[in-house]
């Protein structure tokens, strides 16, 4: 099991107050808040991943298209949940590259989202499920 992500971010205050509203969202919270990062942790003790942002200390631009991180997918319980995060990001962030919609290339049932953040990292919200 993955224990934890780390990403560099250019404006880690930027970056507190975008993803601090957004996270509870895709069922994270709070973890810990530093001077140079801040964390969250799978919500209500459930196991996951936890999600770092450190200050990056090196000036550089992000692409997904080069060796790295390609995006981060949200796992969700429901398709509503799916279109809510999609609502959010809509009128907050406003880069989205696809609207809530079934993805037939993958695996059945898949439901997603995909958005880009402050600093172009593409984000997906999915549910595995058919329920609202």
């Amino acid at each position: 099991m993955l224990g934890h992500v780390g990403i560099n971010v250019p404006d880690l205050g930027v970056a507190t107050a975008s993803y601090g509203p957004l996270m509870p969202l895709l069922g994270y919270e709070p973890f810990v808040t530093t001077e140079n990062a801040v964390a969250f942790m799978p919500a209500e003790g459930r196991r996951g991943a936890y999600l770092f942002f450190y200050q990056a200390t090196e000036d550089g631009t992000y692409s997904r298209e080069r060796t790295g991180l390609q995006h981060l997918a949200f796992i969700v319980p429901t398709r509503g949940a799916v279109r809510e995060v999609h609502e959010y990001v809509t009128g907050e962030w406003g880069t989205i590259l696809h609207p809530p919609q079934e993805w037939p290339q993958y695996p059945p049932p898949y439901f997603a989202t995909f958005w880009l953040d402050p600093f172009g990292i593409m984000l997906e919200a999915v549910c595995h499920h058919d329920r609202e």
